[in-house]
């Protein structure tokens, strides 16, 4: 099973874990200055429309230099480039979109070390562990790589399983990830400072919900226990299964599970193949998942296709009797009558969401709102959720909304598909501005759950190129709201409570504002113009030459890296204009 060094174990050095850090750290450093240039200092000079030319270019190449840095490095990175790929809500487009690609792409951990993490943590040789492991890794990823064994007589006896994958922790990972993270959090008490983006999220709590999904996607017994969770919650629906744990051999870093290979969900040429109707699995798969979300509230939060296969089923064979009896009868059963000979398996529970009461409780508010066309209803179930921040000035939004429903509200989901896209297109334009301006910030489960109906609808739409998200997300919204008769009711008579109350203080309110206006307490501020012109005035000349100054050494700086001539040819020139500024204020100050 390959050969090793008695007791060898290999771990990143403190030299390459400092390196690391000051890399991580470095990049982080680089960006955030291009990102204040453009997107704070120049805006203040009044030159948005400069700092505007070029932003969609700038944040695609800010994004793919992430992703040669997050392959690079590997580790934490590559999760990192994952989780801000579906944060919709604090990034631009152009940074999501090209990150949604990024992938474990790293190369394989040499064998002979994998061996040796893997018997250091079960404390045996692999020799006495498994009869067999097949040395070629089924599956290679940033923090662990999965190998197929065969387990011994006695344990295959024992759990039930002939044969299983093992998942071993890349050694020295612990390490890696305790860095990257203690990088990520610096940068976080950066952003902190940067009132652009306080302003719109929390990045220092942003960087522990990261933390801590991060540190239990590497702790395999919680993964394990995922995984039986989440077979309990399907235990009497044939239309799901999940690999058995081999509790024996699994602990912190190894994790042993039956393995289940079987057809790719999205292998369409394979499951016509076998006879299995993608149209089908698509809204089966659909089904399964929103079970998961509005049913259970414990999902899988990353059915990508490489998690999820199609199991045939073997058909059985049916018996001379039943055979004879169906004849003489003459009734069969009609064939949308037969169960499917196929069912879904899914795998990889590192990842899992929860949707406790309070988010369900919200959620269903939203669909009330939405329901009853309510815009003001709708924003405060959307602040009840947590999406937005409390410093959010939601009147605009409200606004938004109450537009919305008055031209599209009527409608279900079956005439909504007939509008012409160039009517939605016109309203996103029309307030797309608002809403990016708006503090977002999604919390933890609700990002795991829009980032999961995203996977369904990518997985669903390479099955069924004709497949509806809303047709099938419809239904549960419906239960969820029948569900939940009680609180609809409740939530009148909160409404009802707030407008009594409301028309309670309204004379005290007026009376309160008359006696203000009376005793010269309200005023209308206007700028004080002739101070801000003077002041203009003395400094225009040198803030001229100090944005050329930092505009030249920025730029020097940034292109250096890939035209070193020219970087440093702009990096000098800055020196002219720094003179500029700062000879005549000498003058001036004589």
């Amino acid at each position: 099973m390959g050969s090793r060094r008695p007791g060898h174990r290999v771990s990143p050095t403190a030299k390459s874990l400092r390196s690391r850090y000051r890399r991580i750290l470095r990049f982080a450093a680089l960006h955030l200055v291009q990102v204040w240039w453009f997107e704070l200092f120049l805006p203040r000079l009044g030159l948005s429309r400069l700092a505007g030319v070029g932003r969609s270019r700038r944040m695609r190449r800010l994004a793919q230099r992430f992703h040669v840095l997050a392959v690079d490095l590997g580790g934490l990175m590559i999760k990192v480039g994952q989780f801000l790929s579906s944060r919709l809500d604090v990034l631009p487009p152009e940074i999501t979109k090209e990150l949604e690609g990024l992938q474990d792409e790293v190369s394989p951990v040499d064998f002979a070390e994998i061996q040796a993490a893997a018997e250091r943590e079960l404390g045996a040789p692999l020799e006495q562990v498994f009869s067999a492991v097949d040395s070629t890794p089924l599956a290679a990823a940033s923090l662990g790589q999965a190998h197929r064994a065969t387990p011994t007589p006695e344990d295959a006896d024992l759990a039930g399983i002939g044969a299983a994958v093992v998942k071993i922790q890349r050694p020295g990972i612990d390490d890696i990830v305790d860095v990257d993270l203690a990088a990520l959090r610096r940068v976080g008490r950066w952003l902190s400072h940067i009132r652009l983006v306080s302003n719109r999220v929390d990045a220092p709590a942003l960087v522990e919900e990261f933390a801590a999904t991060s540190l239990q996607e590497i702790d395999y017994l919680n993964e394990a226990s995922n995984a039986e969770r989440f077979a309990g919650n399907f235990a009497e629906d044939p239309r799901v299964s999940v690999p058995e744990v081999m509790w024996e051999r699994t602990t912190r870093r190894v994790l042993t599970l039956q393995d289940v290979s079987a057809i790719k969900i999205n292998d369409v040429p394979r499951l016509k193949a076998a006879g299995i109707d993608p149209n089908a699995v698509a809204t089966e798969f659909a089904n399964v998942m929103f079970d998961q979300i509005f049913v259970h509230g414990f999902f899988h939060a990353d059915p990508h296709p490489g998690n999820i296969f199609v199991t045939p089923t073997p058909t059985p064979v049916p018996s001379a009797t039943s055979t004879q009896t169906q004849s003489l009868s003459g009734d069969e059963l009609p064939a949308e009558a037969q169960p499917p000979q196929w069912h879904l398996t899914f795998i990889d529970f590192g990842m899992m969401g929860e949707i406790p009461d309070t988010l369900r409780d919200g959620l269903r508010r939203v669909f009330i709102a939405a329901a009853s066309r309510d815009g003001k209803g709708l924003v405060d179930a959307i602040q009840e959720v947590g999406v937005l921040l409390p410093s959010a000035d939601t009147a605009e939004l409200e606004r938004a909304m109450t537009q919305l429903f008055a031209r599209f509200g009527g409608m279900g989901f079956a005439e909504l598909k007939e509008v012409d896209p160039r009517e939605f297109r016109d309203f996103a334009n029309e307030f797309g501005e608002l809403v990016r301006s708006l503090p977002f910030q999604l919390p933890e489960n609700f990002l795991l759950m829009l980032r999961t109906v995203s996977l369904i609808s990518g997985v669903c739409s390479t099955l069924d190129s004709k497949f509806n998200l809303w047709d099938a997300i419809e239904p549960y919204a419906e239960q969820l709201i029948r569900d939940q008769g009680r609180p609809a009711v409740e939530d009148a008579a909160r409404k009802a409570v707030a407008t009594v109350s409301t028309a309670l203080r309204l004379p005290g309110r007026l009376s309160d504002v008359v006696d203000r206006i009376e005793d010269g307490r309200i005023a209308v501020r206007t700028p004080d113009l002739e101070r801000r012109t003077a002041a203009l005035e003395r400094v225009g000349r040198r803030l001229i030459s100090a944005v050329l100054f930092t505009g030249l050494l920025v730029t020097g700086t940034l292109v250096r890296g890939e035209d070193t001539v020219l970087g440093a040819v702009l990096m000098v020139a800055s020196l002219v204009p720094l003179l500029h500024a700062v000879l005549p204020s000498r003058r001036g100050g004589r």
